[in-house]
């Protein structure tokens, strides 16, 4: 473990031989699993998602649904279905972010390929309730 500079005086520890990326350096697109630790555990308000969009991702009852990382920040959510993956964005999303949550969810698609999307079904009902989705792109499994 080697110290790395962070935030104010707050130590980060990595790995000795891994590398820390540029501050300007992209963040890839990302799917996130429901309840994902980053989204729940992060310390900063507002990191990962705006004040607006925080109501749509965690839900009254503690759901903090599958999101569209883009950018780091939250950009929509996402969903399987029996078709494959679904993917909302709650704003319009450029090529590049399309491409590369499609790879994204093309990986995905072929690790729960040999399970039953009927599992997911239990979540449905917030989009059937009605999701602020721009744009939505279907990934078939």
């Amino acid at each position: 473990m080697v110290r790395v500079a962070g935030p104010g005086r707050a130590p980060l520890f990595d790995l000795a031989d891994a590398t820390v990326p540029a501050d300007s350096t992209p963040a890839p697109p990302r799917l996130l699993p429901m309840w994902d630790s980053t989204l729940l555990a992060h310390a900063v308000p507002g990191r990962f998602m705006s004040p607006e969009v925080r109501p749509v991702v965690v839900r009254r009852n503690g759901d903090v649904l599958p999101c569209l990382l883009v950018d780091g920040q939250v950009a929509g959510v996402w969903r399987a279905t029996g078709d494959g993956l679904e993917l909302t964005a709650f704003h319009q999303l450029g090529r590049a972010a399309w491409r590369g949550l499609t790879a994204e969810a093309e990986n995905l698609s072929a690790l729960l390929a040999g399970r039953d999307p009927q599992v997911y079904r239990r979540h449905g009902h917030w989009w059937d309730k009605g999701l602020p989705g721009v744009e939505s792109v279907m990934v078939k499994g």
